[in-house]
């Protein structure tokens, strides 16, 4: 049986960001840290943020790049520890959510970043000396507002997950408003990442109930809304069922994901350049063929369930439909289109087996079932 843990603040709707002074209190954060990016300062959103708890942070860190790495995090940490700060507000898209995380680990317990990954066994070194954080994403997609993985390129090029409960923020504050200017292109992506996380929680082969429900309403929300929100930004109501739809992916996924992450680790790992969620679109349709084999997901006539939810009339039309909705909303369906050569495969598949989303893969990939799915995504 897995482990059912449903414990995380949520504050959603337009204009929830005025909540963020009394979330401070009860997190008993006094100096706060803010990690952003310059993208996120540029809209004006830490002056939202500073008039929302009526004072100045105790210092910023907005240098986040697209794919956190541990030069970055190294840099935002001294940065905290020279504020004084007792606590972090991450404010952005995943990056500096996963960010924030990983600063809050070493800036509480120091050494090699490494240390703390999930594969290098970092599960049990992460303690509740970590310091607390607020999740305020302005971007629906990777879900880190409510999940307890931080996603970070070490010096030596892995791609790896900082995994532990004491990494979920104590708060997540997810106002759609924030994401009414998120350009279509972006919209896209992060909503394919919110999809894939749903579609690969589900397929996950734990048992887990309450996270396959919030799985298949993430995925009936994301579904119906990412069409609408990627080619009319303004409509708030699309904008409010991608928000929510993205919560409740991560707060799925707890089941574990699978070989679209682990692929999309390992490629992300190697070109930082390439989006995450643009990734695990482009590898979707490959994973879902692979894993209709999966004992659960005959079992379970998961495929025919996931249909359901996405409004069409056969489980056998997933992929091709994942697929056409990839090239709807603009993003690129093949690896190719991406600038990625096949010389990379071997690299790629090596990541990917010692990737943590390998392990909850519904069935147990082999090399040659990677080289075919980057075949097929190629």
């Amino acid at each position: 049986m897995g482990l059912i843990n449903y414990v995380t603040r949520v504050q959603f709707g337009f204009g929830e960001l005025a909540t963020l002074k009394a979330e401070l209190k009860l997190a008993e954060i006094h100096r706060p840290f803010v990690v952003t990016d310059k993208g996120v300062r540029a809209l004006g959103f830490l002056d939202k943020l500073e008039a929302a708890i009526g004072a100045a942070p105790a210092g910023v860190y907005d240098e986040t790049p697209g794919n956190p790495n541990e030069a970055a995090v190294r840099v935002a940490t001294e940065a905290f520890k020279t504020s004084e700060a007792d606590g972090i507000i991450a404010m952005g898209g995943g990056s500096a959510l996963d960010l924030a995380k990983a600063v809050a680990v070493l800036a509480s317990h120091g050494g090699e970043l490494k240390t703390y990954a999930l594969i290098e066994g970092g599960l049990d070194e992460i303690t509740p000396l970590t310091f607390p954080t607020i999740a305020i994403p302005t971007t629906s997609g990777t879900g880190s507002e409510v999940g307890r993985a931080a996603i970070v390129i070490l010096n030596d090029g892995r791609k790896v997950g900082l995994l532990s409960p004491y990494l979920i923020p104590k708060t997540a504050i997810v106002d759609p408003e924030l994401t009414m200017s998120l350009p279509p292109m972006l919209t896209a992506a992060t909503g394919m990442d919110a999809i894939s996380h749903c579609i690969e929680t589900y397929l996950a082969p734990s048992f887990n109930p309450p996270a396959d429900g919030i799985a298949l309403e993430g995925l009936r929300r994301s579904w119906a809304n990412i069409r609408t929100a990627t080619e009319s930004p303004e409509d708030k109501d699309a904008r409010g069922n991608m928000a929510i739809a993205a919560t409740m992916g991560a707060m799925a996924f707890q089941k574990g994901l699978g070989c679209v992450h682990s692929l999309s680790h390992a490629l992300g790992g190697i070109n930082p350049k390439l989006h995450h969620g643009t990734l695990n679109a482009v590898f979707m349709p490959a994973v879902v063929k692979f894993n209709r084999a999966a004992p659960t997901s005959v079992s379970e006539n998961k495929y025919a369930i996931m249909a359901n939810a996405m409004g069409l009339s056969s489980g056998d039309d997933i992929e091709s439909a994942i697929k056409d909705m990839t090239a709807a909303i603009g993003l690129p369906t093949s690896l190719s289109e991406m600038g990625v050569t096949k010389d990379l495969f071997d690299r790629i598949i090596t990541g990917a087996l010692a990737d943590h989303s390998h392990k909850t893969n519904p069935i147990d990939a082999s090399a040659d079932d990677y080289l075919a799915m980057l075949e097929d995504s190629f």
